[in-house]
Order: structure tokens, then sequence, then C-alpha cells
């Protein structure tokens, strides 16, 4: 319960031990282990457990232990292991698949993923997989349209692949496949192409069953948090990274785990041992600054972010990084100069998909700093460049909204970022919001229920809500929705809402 799930494991693992008939007893252990990243504890408690009673991630250690003393068939016998714990079998061809390949039979590896049904979990990832033994083989022309595919399906292991596959392509001697596939990569693209050009590898190739395990196990644990919208298990991760210990993607999520678990500690020191010269570097610095600054180190997360800008390759997502934390430290005017910088390496290197967002950073920044007529600038640049994108329509329409500028074209804006993204709740917030300044309160309250419905813990909407209920006479649902907000409302905000519960809505404490 206090977080020390190493010693909470010996510490079952030696009740265990004096209790050996008690195999619940050792299943916590096991799952305290696996959990803490003890494997070597984790696998000597798993073959005290009958096969049949092991939990599914105790299964995928045993084969993954299994795979990496070059027995891959000792390792389908645990993944068919049956009982109560979930079916592994679908595994089977991926293991078939790459034993094959370790082996040199290029038939036997391609024809083994027959076997996966489309109804398999394997099934999203076997273009990626199958990738990946096309290019052990040499055979470009043919990797590189899975390739593509796998990387446009690749969520947060985008970067991860595009490297790996670059790495595949290079070491197959296809030099312009490499530089293709990390094209609109983003932060480390330069880097990569440096890399590729001079004819280096970045040490993220996925070309044997150890790692191929691992990359699975990683892609399993990133679709259910994306489908889940929760997080995956941790001796899921911890399992990949057993199998692929110098995978830093997959050491990178097992940090934001540990760190969503309370466990900063455990996570930050797993990210300080990646090795400086990591191609995923960039990522591992993200994932610390962003634990520090969830933890309130602004100091050391600034340290982190200062260091990478301050050298002399230095990119874009540098900037970014170090900008976001000058924004945690409210030192907005340095934030602002961070992010131009980064905007200027965008444009230098030309990498016109990230201007965008950049220039909508800057904007922030420069507004928080009072010098909104160049964060306006900012942001009508950054709309000539996408015209369509709703955060920017809705940053901009909200902005002018609040000064009073030209009331109907903010309007337009945010109804028009509104249209192109319904579901997003702070932009409905925006479009209610503008509803009411411009006095259509009744049309305002159904606009920011809508809001509130989507995101009842954002506390600028629910404030903006009772903000309009109480102008339109309803007193005691405006105190409700206010107090909704002072739950996760920062303390200025709670400041003027509480002003509200006390003497009423007033032109003093108005929301902007």
């Amino acid at each position: 319960m206090s977080g020390d799930h190493a010693r909470a494991a010996q510490l079952l693992a030696a009740l265990a031990g004096e209790q050996p008939d008690q195999a619940d007893i050792a299943k916590k252990a096991l799952s305290e282990a696996i959990g803490a990243g003890d494997m070597e504890l984790a696998l000597r408690l798993a073959r005290s457990v009958p096969a049949a009673k092991l939990p599914v991630d105790a299964r995928l250690l045993l084969a993954t232990e299994e795979i990496r003393r070059r027995h891959p068939e000792r390792a389908a016998t645990w993944l068919a292991q049956t009982g109560d714990n979930g079916d592994l079998t679908f595994m089977s061809p991926l293991i078939s698949a790459w034993t094959a390949a370790d082996r040199g039979n290029e038939s036997k590896a391609l024809n083994s993923f027959g076997a996966v049904s489309s109804r398999s979990l394997l099934g999203p990832i076997e273009a990626e997989q199958r990738a990946f033994i096309l290019l052990k083989f040499r055979r470009t022309a043919e990797a590189d349209p899975l390739a593509r595919q796998a990387v446009g399906r690749g969520g947060s292991r985008e970067t991860r692949l595009r490297l790996a596959f670059a790495d595949g392509f290079l070491a197959a001697g296809d030099k312009s496949r490499a530089l293709m596939i990390v094209e609109g990569m983003g932060p480390g693209e330069a880097a990569a192409r440096a890399r590729i050009n001079a004819g280096k590898n970045s040490g993220q190739a996925i070309d044997s069953l150890p790692e191929a395990i691992s990359e699975v196990l990683t892609a399993f644990a990133a679709d259910l948090a994306r489908l889940q919208q929760a997080s995956p298990p941790i001796g899921l991760v911890q399992v990949a990274r057993y199998a692929n210990p110098h995978n830093s993607s997959t050491t990178t999520l097992l940090a934001l785990l540990l760190a969503g678990q309370d466990r900063s500690d455990e996570a930050l020191a797993l990210l300080r041992g990646v090795p400086a010269g990591d191609a995923l570097m960039g990522q591992v610095r993200d994932v610390q600054v962003r634990i520090l600054r969830d933890e309130k180190k602004n100091d050391e997360a600034y340290r982190i972010a200062a260091g990478a800008a301050a050298i002399a390759d230095a990119d874009v997502g540098d900037f970014s990084r170090l900008g976001d934390v000058y924004q945690s430290m409210k030192r907005y005017n340095e934030a602002a100069d961070a992010y131009g910088k980064a905007v200027a390496y965008a444009q230098a290197q030309k990498l016109d998909g990230q201007l965008w967002s950049l220039l909508l950073l800057r904007a922030s920044a420069l507004e928080d700093a009072g010098r909104w007529p160049e964060a306006r600038a900012a942001l009508q640049q950054a709309l000539t460049l996408a015209p369509d994108q709703p955060l920017l329509l809705n940053f901009l329409g909200y902005a002018k909204l609040e000064r009073g500028e030209d009331m109907d074209a903010a309007e337009a804006m945010i109804r028009k970022a509104s249209d192109l993204a319904p579901d997003e709740a702070s932009i409905t917030d925006s479009l209610g919001w503008a509803q009411f300044k411009r006095g259509k309160v009744d049309e305002a309250i159904a606009t920011l229920q809508r809001a509130a419905e989507k995101d009842p813990a954002q506390a600028e909407i629910q404030e903006h809500l009772g903000d309009a209920l109480y102008r339109s006479g309803r007193r005691f649902q405006a105190r409700f929705a206010w107090n909704a907000s002072l739950v996760t409302a920062e303390e200025d905000v709670q400041k003027r809402v509480k002003a509200k519960l006390a003497s009423g809505l007033t032109p003093a404490n108005a929301a902007p």
C-alpha cells in the first residue's frame, strides 16, 4: 500500500516459501515481483504456481524467458497453457514466423502469418511484423507499403516505428527508402536524416524474435491505453521491457505508468538508465520533464530542458520542451522566446507540418506575458498555414471574445471550430461563452450543459455554466455548477468562484 512493491514481493515470497500449499500467496508475490520488475524473483515464483493458475503476465514472462534462452519451441508450451487466465495461443504464429526468420527460413517465416485471423489480437500489427521480416531478407520494395501502413497506425509508437523501419531499410541497402520513412517524423527528423546519410543506424532495429515480442507487447499496452482510456497493466510492459531491455520506447511507457501510480522516483530512475546517445532520447526527456512538472519540481525539469536546448544539435523538440517548462514556471516571456526558437528551427528545416502548433504555443505564451498584439499576429500566421485547424480558430476567437474585439468574427471563428470538432468540450464551452457574451443566455446554457456533460471535471466550463445559470435567474443550479468548478479550479479561479458563492455574480467576479 505504501508503494514499495519490490519489498512487498520479497515479503510475500518469503511467506509463500513458508506456506508452499498456499498458491494464492505465491500468485500475489508473483504479481508484485513482475510489477516491480524483479524478474529473477518472478521467474522463481512462477515455477512454484500450477500452470493452470498462472496469470497472463506470468505466462508471457515464462515464454519470454525461453525466447531469451533461444528455446522458442518451449515458449509456445507456456502460451498454450489453458485455464481461467486467458488464451495466449494467438501469439503462436508470431513466434513461429520469427523463429523461422532467425533461422534463415524465409518462406516459412512469411507463410506463418497465414495463420493470423483478422479477428486475432495480432491482426492490427500483422503488417508491421511482416514488414520487419521482409526487411530482414532485404525485400525492401515489398516491405515499403506495409511499413508505411504500420507508421500510419503507429499512434504513440510512430517515431519508434519510423526509426526501426529506417534501420531495416538501411541494413538492406536501401538508403532512399530509409530517408523516406523518416520524412515528416517531427522532432529528431534532422538527426535521423544525418545518421542515414552517414550510413549509421539508430539502434532501434527490430530484426529478431526477442525484439519483436517486446514491440508486440508494447503495442498491446499502447492499444489498451488508447481504446480503454485507462492504464494498461504494468506487468505487461515490464515483460515487454524484459524481452528487450534496450527498447527505450517501452521504457518511457513504463515510466509513465509508474508515475501514474505515484511511483515517480522509480520512473525517473528508470529513465536515467537510458543511454545518452539513444535515438529516442527526446521522448525520454519529454517524459522526465512531464513527471517532474507534475511533481512541482520545476527546477529539476528546467535543468534537463535547458541543458538539452543548449547543445549544438538541439532541435525543435528541445526548444519547445524548454518553452513548456518556462510556461510551468510562469516565465512567459522566456517561454515565448523558446517557442520562437522552435518556430525558427522548424522553418529552417522546412518542417511545415509542425509550424502551426508551434505558433499556437508561442501565441499562448505571448498572451500570458501580456503581449496580445504579438500573440494575435502569431495566431493569424498559424491560420494562414492551417485555416481549418479548430484549436487555432477557437484560441483566436475566444481571445478576441475576452477582449471585446470584433465580436461577430470571434463568434464565427468559434462556431466554425465547433463544427469542425463537435466533440471537443473546450470548444463547445467557447461557443457557449460566445453565446452568453452576445446575450443569448438560454442558448448559451444549453451549449454549456453539453460541454459540461463531455468534460464535467473542467473548472472553466462549470464556472461559465454557473454564470449563465445565475444570469437566467436559476441561482440554486448556478451554485451547484460553481461548487463543481471548485473541485479542479486553480487558485485564482477558486478565489473568483468563492466570491460568487458568497455574494452572487457581479461585474467584479464574472468570468472573463
